[in-house]
């Protein structure tokens, strides 16, 4: 927990991923498509994936990836970025912690 932790807070935004998992290509592209400064940690790439995978998911999150962290915060998954984005609260919340510059 601790290593997710430490990782969630190293940029502005940090997406834990994994290569063959759509959703997670779809939320990935949605903050490129921003311009968002953000991190990205694809889980079937990186040595510690697989715990970091269990800790993800005794946060709550099922499935466990996409994971996306705003601000050092746990916002969710798709369904909870993309009702954030509809509702249009994701980008004053991305400019808030840094994410977005203009």
């Amino acid at each position: 927990m601790e290593r997710v932790t430490k990782l969630a807070s190293e940029k502005p935004v940090v997406i834990f991923s994994k290569t063959s998992c759509c959703m997670s290509h779809t939320i990935k592209t949605l903050f490129y498509d921003f311009g968002v400064n953000l991190a990205v940690h694809e889980l079937d790439e990186i040595h510690e994936g697989s715990e970091i995978e269990q800790a993800l998911l005794r946060l709550g999150r099922k499935p466990s990836v996409p994971a996306v962290f705003i601000g050092g915060e746990l916002v969710g998954g798709t369904n909870e970025v993309m009702s954030l984005h509809l509702n249009r609260s994701l980008i004053p919340m991305l400019r808030r912690v840094g994410a977005l510059w203009v």
